[in-house]
């Protein structure tokens, strides 16, 4: 519930400081003395539209904050942890606006947007009068308050499970289908690309491996080369060593002959033999080290060759190509034992879809039951309060294309007089019967689908007497299970509050300017502002005894 408001330079309220308590509480003054202006206030603080013309002329900025104490399980906290928004138990909304319009939100000191101070707002306080941007009667609403007062919530949550679930399933069995259709008409491609790419077998890291052996062997391939040429030069068929082998030979047969003139020759060929011998034995060692097989460049080039055209063919890259192997693989598979799966995904959603059906159409059957009982039960509220010609209808209209909240199009309807055409209720009714067909409304419907404090704004005008001394009764039965706000001017609403405001007009001493002042009243000034009510602006004898009246009947009751 409400606990405080606190307003700073708004319109004519300079500094405001109010505590709130449970129960019924009424605001009353003169017309003109501020009561719309402290609404207005209170909307800002609630996420209502912002405006520069609120601000108090001479300031730049004006403040509201509104503090409320909730129940440990009340929604409001739930939306608070999912937003990130500490919460230490009160909590507190504050709007500071600006004269240039600009505005900013607060939730216990956190910054938001005024969407979320908005949403926040509507379930904390509900604001009810004879104007349509307060009434707050939207028809998205009526079906959820139709199934709190019939007990149906938990049954429409259901419902909503079973639609979700159904939805769920259907659209796997849509998507199934959906992608047999699609492997059906390319399954042609689709088989001799598995056959393609299984023959292939690519693998990953494949390609980086062979192009990094490829580089390598590039590389030895120039030496090998070299190397080769060398070895054909020591020892192929240009080799010198049999030319001076033979050569040794008929040397050595002369070296008996001319032995001095002989054997240096003969043994400076014989080292160059050996040294040329070495020189191959390295050729040799030097071409195995180089492990060059030209053979298999060429296999690692095809190899490449037929990797990257694949990857061009399936536009992906080399690495992928294993993925896109096995993903035409479970399409194959898919296609191969697809019908079986959609069968069993399509007799799924049909059996979702039967389930739903039943919860929805006993869903409907018990909204239509919690319908005539919510009827009666407003309708036996509205001759004390002066529309015992009216009635009120829940119009319920059956849709089996709906889901989620099952069948039911649920709009609270009157009929303000016999012979003429019942509506919605937002349509139909004046300003005065439409704030009291909401009050016989929520008194029915009390705490259930409520927020925790309701305000009713002027809803007992141009009505008196036994009218608006029902009014009291019901706003004081209601505020028995919500906190109550009314502004009013009726003295026999006043007289059954348990806190009562008074507001008014007061011109300052030092500056050419008024302030509008609250003031909550003690029982002596309680009844003098009753006198007052019930006089105008000479209160009398008369008027205090009348006062006195109302307030024990207020309380005999």
């Amino acid at each position: 519930m409400l606990i405080a408001l606190s307003i700073r330079d708004i319109v004519l309220i300079e500094r405001l400081d109010l505590s709130f308590h449970s129960g019924l509480t009424v605001l009353t003054g003169e017309t003109g003395a501020g009561k719309s202006i402290l609404l207005d206030a209170f909307t800002l603080a609630l996420g209502g539209r912002g405006d520069g013309s609120l601000v108090r002329q001479g300031t730049t900025q004006g403040q509201v904050t509104a503090e409320f104490d909730l129940a440990a399980d009340h929604p409001v906290r739930g939306m608070l942890a999912e937003a990130g928004i500490d919460d230490d138990g009160a909590l507190v909304l504050r709007r500071v606006q600006h004269a240039d319009g600009r505005t900013r939100a607060f939730v216990n000191d956190q910054s938001v947007s005024a969407q979320m101070l908005r949403n926040l707002g509507r379930r904390l306080v509900e604001i009810h009068g004879q104007h349509d941007d307060r009434a707050l009667v939207d028809p998205a609403s009526h079906r959820a308050l139709l199934d709190a007062y019939g007990g149906l919530v938990e049954l429409a949550e259901e419902v909503a499970a079973r639609a979700r679930g159904w939805r769920v399933a259907r659209t796997e069995a849509a998507q199934e289908k959906a992608r047999l259709d699609e492997a059906a008409k390319e399954a042609d491609f689709i088989r001799h690309a598995v056959e393609e790419l299984t023959a292939l077998g690519p693998e990953p890291g494949e390609e980086e491996r062979l192009a990094t052996r490829r580089t390598e062997m590039m590389r030895f391939e120039k030496i090998a080369t070299d190397l080769a040429d060398a070895q054909d030069a020591v020892g192929g068929n240009n080799s010198p060593i049999p030319g001076l082998a033979a050569a040794v030979r008929r040397l050595e047969r002369r070296a008996g002959e001319v032995e001095a003139l002989v054997r240096p020759a003969v043994e400076a060929i014989d080292a160059a033999l050996n040294a040329l011998d070495l020189a191959r034995t390295h050729l040799d060692a030097a071409l195995r080290e180089a492990d060059f097989d030209p053979h298999e460049l060429e296999r690692i080039e095809e190899r490449l060759f037929a990797l990257r055209a694949a990857g061009r063919k399936y536009a992906c890259t080399v690495d992928d190509l294993a993925n896109v192997a096995a993903r035409f693989a479970d399409q194959i598979d898919a296609l191969d034992h697809g019908a079986e799966t959609l069968r069993g995904l399509e007799a799924r959603a049909d059996a979702m879809e039967a389930a739903y059906r039943l919860a929805a159409r006993d869903l409907s059957q018990k909204r239509r039951a919690a319908a005539v009982a919510l009827d009666a039960a407003v309708n036996a509220e509205l001759p004390p309060l002066k529309l015992e010609r009216a009635r009120f209808l829940t119009d319920c209209q059956m849709d089996e294309a709906a889901q989620v909240d099952g069948y039911d199009r649920i709009e609270f309807w009157v009929q303000t007089n016999p012979g003429t055409r019942p509506g919605p209720m937002m349509k139909v009714a004046s300003g005065g019967e439409l704030a009291r067909f909401l009050l016989a409304l929520k008194v029915v419907l009390a705490d259930k689908g409520s927020a925790p404090t309701l305000v009713f704004d002027e809803i007992d005008t141009g009505v008196g007497g036994a009218v608006a001394d029902a009014i009291g009764a019901r706003l004081a039965r209601l505020s028995s299970r919500v906190q109550v706000v009314a502004v009013t001017h009726a003295p026999q609403v006043a007289a059954r509050a348990g806190n009562h405001f008074r507001i008014a007009k007061e011109a300052m001493a030092d500056l050419d300017r008024v302030a509008t002042r609250v003031a909550p009243l003690a029982p002596d000034h309680r009844r003098e502002e009753i006198a007052r009510m019930l006089s105008g602006a000479e209160v009398t004898s008369e008027a205090r005894a009348a006062a006195d009246r109302l307030l024990k009947g207020a309380l005999a009751d």
